[in-house]
């Protein structure tokens, strides 16, 4: 067991996770690239006796944005990463990432995530350490790389914290960290490597087959929370024909099944992974929640839908089929007929108030999947463990000297609100932006002058004071130059 003595110690780290730099404008996730820049440049002066250390806790990079029609980069991995950092949207933050691992008594770590799953390959570490510290080999000491899925553990004061992405309990996101190694060993070998060798993960066949197709038209997919109810069923009632999509995912299914079985520590033989066909029929209706899985014969109000959909809600979790059910185009009919005569507008309203009812995704202290996981997955050793991967802020005292926090995300994000669902009125201009689909009618203020999009920029903070060990999750507003706003403070 390693010491707690061979840790880094710091005095005090900054845990920012899914930036998701990538893709090219108007298909950009990430909007707030100049206060981002600024935030960096602020850590690299702020107490400059102190030791600091910055964590990139995972998806910094989105090369699934990018235009590639592989799964994964190999052989261009350094130039489609090379092109994100020069980007005009990120060029500044790398700048200022430059800045903060020249200056001294400042260390960068950069965590592998599942959107930029290239940086466990030795030619875009390269490329990285030269963008960031040229041949300074100070500042090239001052970066690190944490690639294998172990996470990065580190000490601040007495307290020992942990740092993952998350996505490490995702049987949708797992990364086969043993495959990635051998592609590593490969490419500094000089071997060649064929694409057909690489079996990606479900959720990497998820958007990369599917929803990024759908992005196209509709923006706010990838942006709106919570995903099962609020996204995929606002999509279901808009556009039912986005559904001949959805019979790609039969076998993405198969794959995310097989996910939940092969953790860390299993990819033992020295072959890559093979594929998966398993599907299940009933899985693929199951992605479109409680409420749209009622729509199986044609409703004549919307009254009517609202009621067969409660009555759903409140029945089986699982999916009773008359062994036909498996293609898209049966459950468009259905959804069509479901749809007929119908104000789309006010259906969805209404559909919403149902589906968002005491939801409680952007709560602070709400203990997700990934937090539950993760914690069954660390031992009593571990003081503070933060993840991230969920784009979703958590800030939980788990009793008995342990906290844990969610690094939330530096993306837009979406959440329809009492405000937007108050009225057909209200509803009106929100429901106009969603059949927009466009990522620059989004940013626009659409109710009552507020925007459509949450302003919510994160960080944790964790650090020493008067003998405790603090941690803070703070929002980074403005231009990024200021001090933060704390919104939630817990003390081990």
């Amino acid at each position: 067991m390693t010491a707690l003595n061979d840790l880094p110690q710091y005095d005090s780290i900054h845990v920012i996770s899914d930036i998701h730099m990538g893709g090219e404008q108007g298909f950009q996730i990430l909007r707030e690239g100049k206060r981002l820049a600024n935030y960096i440049l602020r850590l690299a002066t702020t107490s400059p006796e102190s030791k600091l250390a910055l964590i990139l806790n995972g998806d910094i990079f989105d090369t699934l944005a990018e235009s590639s029609a592989d799964y994964v980069a190999i052989q261009q991995a350094a130039t489609i990463v090379s092109r994100i950092m020069d980007d005009p949207s990120f060029k500044d933050t790398w700048d200022a990432l430059a800045t903060f691992a020249r200056t001294p008594r400042r260390t960068l770590v950069l965590v592998i995530g599942n959107h930029d799953i290239e940086l466990a390959f030795p030619p875009v570490q390269r490329l990285i350490l030269r963008r960031l510290a040229g041949d300074d080999v100070s500042a090239r000491g001052r970066v690190e790389f944490s690639i294998m899925g172990a996470g990065y553990a580190c000490m601040v004061g007495s307290s020992r914290v942990f740092c993952a992405h998350g996505n490490e309990v995702d049987a949708w996101n797992y990364n086969r960290y043993e495959d990635l190694a051998r592609v590593a060993r490969r490419l500094n070998a000089g071997r060649p490597f064929d694409p057909a060798e690489w079996q990606a993960n479900a959720g990497t066949r998820m958007v990369k087959d599917v929803m990024n197709t759908v992005k196209r038209t509709y923006a706010w997919i990838d942006l709106l929370k919570p995903e099962n109810s609020a996204a995929v069923g606002t999509l279901m009632v808009i556009d039912p024909n986005q559904l001949t999509k959805l019979g790609k995912l039969v076998g993405v299914i198969g794959e995310r099944d097989r996910g939940g079985v092969e953790y860390e520590g299993r990819l033992s033989v020295d072959s890559f992974a093979s594929p998966t066909t398993v599907a299940a029929p009933d899985a693929l209706e199951g992605l479109l929640g409680a409420n749209l899985r009622s729509a199986t014969v044609a409703r004549s109000t919307a009254d009517e839908m609202l009621l067969a959909a409660e009555q759903d809600l409140h029945g089986s979790q699982g999916i009773e089929t008359d062994g036909t059910l498996g293609t898209g185009q049966l459950i468009i009919d259905r959804l069509t007929g479901w749809l007929r005569g119908i104000d789309k507008r006010e259906a969805l309203r209404r559909a919403l108030l149902d589906w968002l009812k005491n939801d409680s995704t952007f709560a602070l202290d709400q203990k997700d999947d990934t937090c539950i996981e993760v914690m069954n997955n660390v031992g009593p050793a571990i003081d503070i463990v933060i993840t991230g991967h969920t784009h979703l802020a958590r800030a939980i005292d788990l009793g008995g000297g342990r906290l844990y926090f969610n690094s939330g995300t530096w993306i837009r994000l979406m959440q329809f609100t009492e405000d937007m669902l108050r009225d057909s009125a209200s509803f009106q201009p929100v429901y106009e932006a969603l059949l927009d689909g466009r990522m620059s009618t989004l940013d626009k203020p659409l109710v009552n002058g507020k925007p459509l999009l949450l302003d919510r920029t994160s960080e944790i903070q964790i650090t020493q004071r008067d003998g405790a060990t603090v941690g803070r999750l703070n929002w980074i507003t403005g231009d990024g130059t200021g001090e933060p706003t704390n919104a939630a403070e817990l003390r081990r």
